[in-house]
C-alpha cells in the first residue's frame, strides 16, 4: 500500500521567500511587502453561514501568500506559481461584475469591490501568489487569496481597515463580493471571516445573522487539544470539489424559498425558535409539517439542527466531554449526508474508515461534493488513521488522499 502524505504548512519566511521571487521574475522589481492570509477548516456549522445562522471554524496554519506592489493606474496583472510563466492582466476601469475569466478574477473581483464600495483610492497593482493550501480540498484557497489580497491593498493604499476587528469586515465584505460577483462562486462569508479574524489557539464562533456589529458577530472560544489529549486530522479526499456547478446555488435558494413559506426572513429565526423549546424535535416536526415538498423539508431540518450543534459543541468542549463533541461530529456528518445530501463517496468512506478506527468523530467539512473531512483523534493517532483512510481508497480505486496536520492559526497579516 502507499504511504499517506501529509502537506506541511510553509513558514511565513519560506512562502514570503517564494512569493517575492515569482514577483522579481514576473515583473523586474522588488515587491512593496508580502502578506498571507490561511485557509479554513470548519469544526461544525455547515451550510449555516448564508442562512444566518451559526459556524465556529479554526484558521489553518496553511497560507496563501501576495507579494504585491501598487500602480499609478487601474491596470492589475497578476501571477501564481501554478503557472509561473503566466501573467494574467485585466484593467478596473470600467469592469463589471463577471468582467474577468479564470482564477484572476479573485484578486481582481477584491479591487473592484472595494473602487465599488466607494473607496476611490484603490487602484492597480502587480501580484504573485505562493500558495500551501490545497486547491479544490474545501479547505478555503479562495479565500485565502482574497482575503491576502484585501489586505494588501488596504496596506498599500493607505484605507486602514486592517488594522482593527472592525475594519476588516470591511475588508471581509469586498473578497465575499469578489468570489459572489466576480468569480460566480457562492460564498456565504464563512471562509472570509475565518481568514481575517481567527486567532491562535482559538475557534470562532461566528453569528452571520445581518446587522450585528464585528464585536457581537465573533466569540473568541478556546480550542485546546493538546489539553485533551486529542488531535484534528485533516483529509483532503481529493474528489472533484466545486461549488459554481449549481449545486451550492440551489440548495441556497431552496432555504430562501423555504424561509419565504414560513413567514421568516431567514433560517436561523427558525432555528431560535425551535432550540428554544422544551422539546426541539417535535418543534422542529410542527415547522416542517407546514413544507409541503420533501426535499425541501430535509434542507431545513439540515440547517435547524446544525445551528444548534455548534453551540452544543462549543458547551461540549468547554466542560471537557470530548465524547459529546465527536458525537456532534458523527451527527452533523450524516445530517449533510442524508438531510443536505452534499457528500460523495469518497467524503462518506473516509468519515466510516476514521469512526472505525477510533476516532471520537468525523465529518466533512466546507461545502462538499468533494473536499476534506476532519476527524477529532486521541494525540498520537492522526498519521495511523490517515493511513487507513488511504489504505482503503487504493483498495476502491479511488484517487489517494492527502492529509494536512491542522492546529488552530493566526489570520491574515503583514509578513514581510
Amino acid at each position: 500500500m502507499t504511504s499517506v502524505e501529509f502537506i506541511e504548512p510553509m513558514s511565513d519566511a519560506e512562502g514570503a521567500a517564494r512569493a517575492a521571487e515569482l514577483f522579481k521574475q514576473a515583473y523586474g522589481k522588488e515587491p512593496a511587502g508580502v502578506w498571507a492570509a490561511p485557509g479554513r477548516v470548519n469544526l461544525i456549522g455547515e451550510h449555516t453561514d448564508y442562512n444566518a445562522g451559526l459556524c465556529l471554524p479554526i484558521a489553518l496554519p496553511h497560507r496563501t501568500y501576495i507579494a504585491l506592489s501598487p500602480r499609478d493606474d487601474t491596470s492589475v496583472r497578476v501571477v501564481s506559481d501554478l503557472a509561473s510563466d503566466v501573467i494574467a492582466e485585466a484593467d478596473l476601469d470600467g469592469l463589471e461584475a463577471g468582467g474577468v475569466d479564470g482564477w484572476a478574477a479573485y484578486p481582481v473581483g477584491v479591487a473592484w469591490a472595494l473602487r465599488n464600495a466607494g473607496f476611490d483610492g484603490v487602484q492597480g497593482f502587480d501580484a504573485a501568489f505562493s500558495s500551501c493550501v490545497p486547491l479544490g480540498s474545501g479547505l478555503s484557497s479562495s479565500a485565502a487569496m482574497t482575503c491576502s489580497t484585501a489586505l494588501a491593498l488596504d496596506d498599500v493604499y493607505s484605507q486602514g481597515f486592517g488594522d482593527t476587528d472592525e475594519g476588516r469586515v470591511t475588508l471581509i465584505n469586498a473578497a465575499i463580493a469578489s468570489e459572489n460577483d466576480m468569480a460566480g462562486a457562492s460564498t456565504g462569508g464563512l471562509d472570509q471571516n475565518a481568514s481575517m479574524r481567527c486567532t491562535p489557539d482559538h475557534a470562532i464562533r461566528l453569528d452571520c445573522r445581518p446587522g450585528l456589529s464585528a464585536v457581537d458577530s465573533v466569540q473568541q472560544e478556546v480550542f485546546d487539544l493538546e489539553g485533551h489529549g486529542l488531535e484534528l486530522l485533516v483529509l483532503d479526499t481529493r474528489a472533484p470539489h466545486q461549488l459554481n456547478d449549481g449545486q451550492y446555488a440551489q440548495r441556497r435558494a431552496t432555504c430562501e424559498e423555504a424561509a419565504r413559506i414560513l413567514g421568516v426572513a431567514n433560517l436561523r429565526e427558525v432555528a431560535d425558535l425551535v432550540n428554544a423549546q422544551a422539546d426541539p424535535a417535535a418543534a422542529l416536526d410542527g415547522v416542517l409539517d407546514r413544507l409541503d415538498d420533501e426535499t425541501m423539508r430535509k434542507r431545513v431540518r439540515h440547517v435547524v439542527t446544525e445551528i444548534g450543534r455548534v453551540d452544543d459543541f462549543v458547551r461540549a468542549f468547554a466542560e471537557g466531554d470530548m465524547q459529546t463533541a465527536g458525537e456532534l461530529f458523527n451527527a452533523s456528518h450524516d445530517s449533510l449526508r442524508d438531510d443536505y445530501e452534499v457528500t460523495v463517496p469518497e467524503l462518506d468512506v473516509a468519515v466510516d474508515v476514521a469512526r472505525d478506527e477510533g476516532a471520537l468523530g468525523a465529518r466533512m467539512t466546507g461545502g462538499g461534493f468533494g473536499g476534506s473531512i476532519i476527524a477529532l483523534v486521541n494525540a498520537g493517532e492522526s498519521q495511523r488513521i490517515a493511513q487507513a483512510i488511504c489504505d482503503e481508497f487504493e483498495r476502491r480505486g479511488f484517487v489517494l488522499p492527502r492529509a494536512l496536520p491542522a492546529q488552530a492559526s493566526a489570520s491574515a497579516h503583514r509578513v514581510q
